[in-house]
């Protein structure tokens, strides 16, 4: 449900206009270098000051309120939490009777009732991918040297994203993007058969994220259009190095040794700036819609960050149950 993890395991919680989100992550080794002014990098990064994001600006400060003693991991539960301040929830109340399409707020209603938190989307918004982000600096930490990143590719179906970015703001509109992750230095070994293969558990985790609609890892889709000889990565030395790498880093459901390579796709914002026609559950009638509020034109801008913090979660995960992380980190 709200966790995920089996070792190294996180727990995400909040809503996006209640008095706070954030997460807790169990399973950290101890002894880890962990301080809050760490967190902010990646957290920044989760909101750049780029055209085409949300208006929506908070301060997104952590707060470390336990599992950390004298700057290190103590090994017990680490909870980071972040406080909301800059709300805005009176626009939200008329989507309780008037779903707006896209969004879960129809499905929410019909599984948990009148209950469902409806301000900024509740328990369903992207705010909450913060404390993914959260748990994924804990996790590059553990994972070192591995080291991850993730880019945006295109937007709009388009390589030149700035200049789509301004096309759906002049359409009135949103659009969707393709981000491109990249892990390097994964050990030969990680993943557990047979239902546990690695593109399954960093599926699983990259699904979770609001607005993710696919997930393909190497050559992906494109595979079908080749032969197996074109597909086949050469094996070129003991190591395993391989001469290409279609399959991703992955063969089995096993990493390789060679880069873990994915690409994630990411729809375009439900929330967009134009009358739409929905339906009035109290009334059954259909009705127009248009939408207040502040939102991202393009929500992919601020998911390289989320998608390598999902990667660093599930491989800090791999990683532990492989036994190649120690429980205490070695004194320095």
């Amino acid at each position: 449900m709200n966790s995920f993890g089996r070792i190294f395991r996180v727990s995400i919680y909040g809503e996006s206009h209640g008095p706070s989100l954030g997460i807790i992550v169990d399973g950290c080794p101890s002894g880890i270098l962990l301080e809050e002014k760490d967190l902010e990098p990646d957290i920044q990064r989760r909101n750049p000051p780029l055209e085409g994001t949300t208006p929506r600006k908070e301060d997104d400060r952590p707060q470390l309120l336990s599992g950390v003693y004298g700057g290190k991991t103590t090994g017990s539960p680490i909870h980071m939490m972040f406080a909301n301040t800059n709300i805005d929830s009176g626009v939200y109340e008329a989507f309780k009777d008037v779903p707006r399409p896209g969004h879960a707020d129809y499905t929410a209603r019909k599984k948990f009732g009148d209950f469902h938190d409806t301000r900024g989307g509740g328990h369903f918004s992207g705010r909450l991918t913060l404390g993914i982000v959260a748990a994924g600096v804990v996790a590059k930490k553990m994972i070192a040297p591995i080291s991850i990143q993730a880019r945006l590719t295109e937007a709009g179906g388009s390589t030149h994203i700035q200049e789509a970015i301004k096309r759906a703001q002049k359409a009135k509109n949103s659009i969707g993007g393709i981000v491109e992750g990249k892990a390097v230095g994964v050990p030969v070994g990680l993943g557990e058969p047979f239902f546990d293969s690695v593109e399954s558990v960093l599926s699983h985790i990259l699904f979770s994220i609001p607005a993710i609609k696919g997930v393909e890892f190497g050559s992906g889709f494109r595979s079908v259009q080749m032969t197996g000889e074109e597909h086949n990565d050469r094996i070129i030395d003991k190591d395993g190095t391989t001469e290409s790498n279609h399959s991703g880093g992955i063969n089995g459901g096993i990493t390789n040794g060679n880069p873990l390579l994915f690409r994630v796709a990411v729809k375009p914002t439900a929330s967009i700036p134009q009358m739409q026609r929905t339906i009035n559950l109290k009334t059954g009638q259909l009705t127009d819609l248009e939408i207040q509020g502040r939102h991202d034109t393009c929500i992919a801008l601020r998911m390289p960050v989320i998608v390598e913090a999902a990667t660093a979660i599930v491989l800090a995960d791999l990683m532990l149950l492989e036994q190649r992380t120690p429980r205490i980190e070695p004194s320095s």
